[in-house]
């Protein structure tokens, strides 16, 4: 019988090809395994607990001061090796009243620092200082070492073979099945040459389109649901034009409402002031972020998040710092300002008429009705669809807010009456009527 290819040798070469590409990924695997070397933390100064130190730094000391950074007073890491433990004991109890008693070292410090007088804090005894002393004795820790090839995203980092190679292999692979796939396909059609067989033809039959063009009746009902679809969507478009819920546009300085409305639990009024007596609710200008961010330039370690870093929080905050002209090395303003451009989220039309201190004073509409879990939101984003509908079913939904409002009360006990119901709604006090809303 006559050759028609030799299969069996192209097998074999397939099947070695995949068992050293398999032996290759094992080692790979192992070679850039990473190796994890503890590494010992630095020993504390001897007559304290560090541990304990640390809670009563951040309890006391952390407004005004840092480890390693010039804040409100001096950095206090190695601060013990600079000056005798008894004289620290005086100066940390009550540094005023050092200062007053014509100590030359207290007066010298005092002067150093701008003159800046320091919170007494006679509550600490000698035991406490001596944990906070060990505390800002220990040796600042290295930054870990970025390993060559390493992806780092978020804090987290993935070992083994990359996927570069991965997706590779995988081409490699499926370039040779379709190789195998038409080798195969010549040596059948071969095997069927040699054996006289011949593929039966189809024969032609009328496509589908001539004949659903030929049916009248398909013709005219496909045409009337065509155009009641076209309808449907081109109305659900039309509707969604000027309503941009979930906008969440990138801003210049990252603002985490997570962070600061969440876990610090500042008040939402407490930034946008504005809302309580005005039609507008403000932008906070950068001084109200001051008010806090003056003593804080870097965030705490739990901040961080796999998506964000604590050092891209702690980027965030020099860019305020940068824009409002703060010098954190002498802390004071330079003067050097620059304007920070927000991306504006909610718009409403021109037409449209809405006064926040209506609804957060006198109604006393919460801000996450209309804003959504704000508490929550990393970035910023359109919560409610801000819609005319939206808005009518709110005032349809929402009864009236009586107590404490003589004005609203007098109304209500003479509109309660006339509508025979116990509780009004906005609707039922106006809300519906077009003049409220548009102009």
């Amino acid at each position: 019988m006559k050759k028609v290819g030799n299969h069996r040798s192209f097998s074999k070469i397939f099947f070695s090809l995949a068992l050293s590409l398999t032996i290759s990924f094992a080692t790979y695997a192992q070679d850039a395994a990473p190796t994890d070397a503890p590494v010992a933390d630095a020993a504390p100064a001897s007559g304290g607990d560090a541990a304990k130190g640390k809670e009563l730094f951040n309890a006391n000391c952390a407004a005004c001061h840092k480890l390693d950074a010039k804040a409100t007073g001096p950095a206090l890491r190695g601060v013990a090796n600079k000056y005798e433990t008894a004289w620290l004991y005086k100066w940390i109890n009550n540094s005023a009243e050092l200062i007053k008693s014509g100590d030359a070292l207290a007066v010298k410090v005092y002067e150093e620092n701008g003159k800046v007088p320091m919170t007494a804090f006679p509550q600490l005894s000698t035991a406490d200082i001596d944990n906070i002393l060990a505390y800002t004795s220990e040796v600042k820790p290295a930054p870990p070492t970025p390993v060559p090839g390493e992806l780092v995203s978020g804090g987290n980092t993935d070992s083994g073979i990359s996927n570069n190679i991965i997706l590779g292999a995988l081409a490699l692979v499926l370039a040779m099945l379709v190789v195998m796939l038409f080798l195969v396909s010549n040596v059948l059609t071969k095997i069927a040459k040699a054996n006289g067989i011949e593929a039966p033809v189809k024969e032609k039959s009328t496509p589908i389109w001539v004949s659903f063009v030929r049916n009248q009746f398909l013709m005219v009902v496909s045409a009337i649901l065509f155009l009641l679809i076209s309808a449907y969507f081109a109305y659900g478009w039309l509707m969604q034009i000027g309503v941009d819920q979930g906008y969440e546009p990138i801003q210049p300085i990252h603002y985490s409402h997570r962070i600061h409305a969440g876990d610090n639990e500042i008040d939402c009024k407490y930034c946008h002031s504005a809302s309580r007596v005005s039609k507008h609710s403000n932008i906070p200008s950068l001084n109200v972020c001051m008010n806090c961010h003056k003593n804080i330039a870097e965030v705490a370690e739990n901040t961080a998040t796999p998506e964000y870093s604590k050092d891209f929080y702690d980027k965030e905050i020099q860019k305020l710092y940068k824009a409002v002209g703060w010098d954190q090395t002498t802390q004071s303003y330079t003067g050097k300002t620059s304007p920070v451009k927000w991306v504006r989220i909610h718009n409403l039309p021109d037409f449209v008429y809405f006064n926040h201190s209506q609804h957060v004073t006198v109604a006393g509409v919460e801000c996450q009705k209309c804003h959504g879990p704000v508490q929550e939101y990393e970035i910023q984003k359109q919560f409610a669809p801000l819609t005319m509908g939206w808005c009518i079913n709110c005032h349809r939904e929402t009864n009236v807010k009586v107590e404490d409002n003589e004005y609203y009360k007098k109304i209500h006990e003479e509109l309660s009456k006339k509508l025979g119901v116990k509780q009004l709604t906005a609707a039922q006090m106006g809300g519906l009527e077009c003049g409220k809303c548009h102009y």
